[in-house]
Order: structure tokens, then sequence, then C-alpha cells
């Protein structure tokens, strides 16, 4: 059975296909395979994801908004448009600085 929660054929936009929760974060599943995952996002203001990592790289796109992403105690301002590949093994951690919307991205491998 598909994991999928668009339907493959069928024109979409990111940033209308996910709604923001009130203190939350939304996540969707775009694409679930084997071999990768395809997730999109949306974190209110102030919302964050601790320093974790991840056995795989993972390329986050900024569709709306804005975040702080922290790569091996490194800060980026991301803004809608731009995009960063957090390395595998690397700790890393989002914090929605406005709200935002992204798409991550995980090949495994």
């Amino acid at each position: 059975m598909e994991k999928n929660i668009f339907n493959p054929g069928n024109k979409f936009r990111f940033p209308e296909s996910v709604d923001y929760s009130t203190d939350g974060i939304v996540s969707k599943r775009v694409i679930d395979r084997p071999v990768g995952t395809v997730t999109l996002f949306a974190f209110d203001k102030g919302q964050r994801l601790s320093t974790h990592s991840a056995p795989f790289d993972a390329m986050l796109q900024v569709v709306e908004g804005e975040a702080e992403i922290i790569i091996d105690n490194t800060p980026f301002n991301l803004i809608t448009g731009d995009t960063i590949v957090m390395p595998a093994g690397i700790p890393h951690a989002v914090n929605a600085t406005e709200k935002f919307k992204m798409v991550l991205t995980m090949i495994k491998g």
C-alpha cells in the first residue's frame, strides 16, 4: 500500500499542502520508500527540533518563512528558497525564528 499523502501524477504546491498548528509542528510524508523519504513540515514560530543526528544525509529546503538551522554548533539563517544539506552523523537542530515550512529529503544508503 502506498504511503504517499499526495496522489502521484497530480500537481500540488508545498506551501499550500500543510497548515500551521498553533504552538506545534505538523509533518506529512510526501514519499516514503525503503531508499528514502520526502517529508513536508510546518513549524509555528518558536517551535524547534532539538539537537540530534541522523544516519543519512538530509536535505532541507525552506518553502515558506524563515528558520535557524544549526549544524555542528554553526548557525545558518535560511529563508524561503534556501536549501542546506545536514551531513550524516553530524549533530543538527532546527529553530523556527518565524513560522516556516520546509521539505526534508533523506536518501538512505
